[in-house]
Parts: C-alpha cells; structure tokens; sequence
C-alpha cells in the first residue's frame, strides 16, 4: 500500500503544488502544506474507493486541506499590486508573463474562488469541478462567470 501511496503521490505532485502555490505565498509555508495535503491524502488513501478519478480526489483533498489550514490561521486578504494592462479574453492564451500577473490577481480571490479559478486552469468541466467542490454543475457554471468578470475588473483596474 505505502509504494501505490507513493506512485500516486509522484503522480499528481503537480496538482499538490499547485493548490500550495494559490494558498502560501511563502515558501516555508507552502512547504508546510505540501506536508499537511500529503499527510491528509494518507490518512484518506484507505478510504478511497475509485468512485472518481484519483486526480479528482487529490484535488478535493487538497483544496479541503488548503481551505481548512487558511481560515486556521485567519489570513487577510492578500493585495497585489498589478502593473500590467491586460484584458481578460481567455486564459489559455496567457503566456508565461502573463500567467504570473494573473495568479497575481488570483491571489486577490477568496479562498473558495481560487479553488475553482484554479480547476478551470487545470482544464477541468464542470462535472469533475462539480465533483470535486460538491458544488452542481449549474453553480460551478455560475460562480466561474462570476470570478472570470472579478479577475477582468481586477486587472483592466490595473492597467
């Protein structure tokens, strides 16, 4: 069990990175809930069915784990400053410079739409965000209307 419980880890390793990176901007921190994800997703691993897609589970785990640890510690929301104009058309088409203002914007976000910013990002439909949050398909549709227009305004007010 511990060497699938590592295959797995090595596997989605980008997906636990990624979740640390929207939630710490330190890297001590962000080290920290590697850890705390990781552990979570071992003390969860014997439980898992394969009623979803692992990936859809680590995702889960993660951003509940992030979530979680964020209102522990009762952050404020962080403000960045933003220098760039841009506007807001479709993320995909970002390039590398461009995707670091817009996790700088992200990082303006709540912790709820981050998590979902952040699936649609990785590519994910709305049936496995929905999956993934408990939110329905509807809703998911919804509130990513939603953040898009709020990450828009927050960069169109930057530039």
């Amino acid at each position: 069990m511990e060497q699938a419980f590592l295959e797995m880890i090595n596997q989605h390793r980008g997906i636990i990175l990624r979740v640390c990176r929207l939630y710490e901007d330190n890297s001590e921190n962000r080290r920290d809930l590697f850890q705390e994800i990781v552990l979570q997703l071992w003390r969860s691993y014997p439980r898992f069915q394969g009623g979803s897609k692992l990936s859809t589970w680590v995702y889960r785990v993660a951003l509940n784990t992030a979530i979680t640890i964020f209102r522990k510690t009762s952050k404020s929301p962080k403000t960045v400053s933003i220098d760039h104009g841009l506007t807001l058309v479709d993320f995909q088409d970002f390039g590398n410079d461009q995707m670091q203002v817009l996790y700088a914007a992200i990082d303006q976000l709540n912790k709820l739409e981050k998590g979902l910013i952040l699936l649609y990002l990785e590519d994910k439909n709305y049936q496995e965000m929905a999956e993934i949050t408990g939110y329905t398909e509807t809703s998911v549709g919804v509130k990513l209307h939603r953040i898009k227009n709020k990450l828009s305004n927050i960069l169109n007010q930057k530039s």
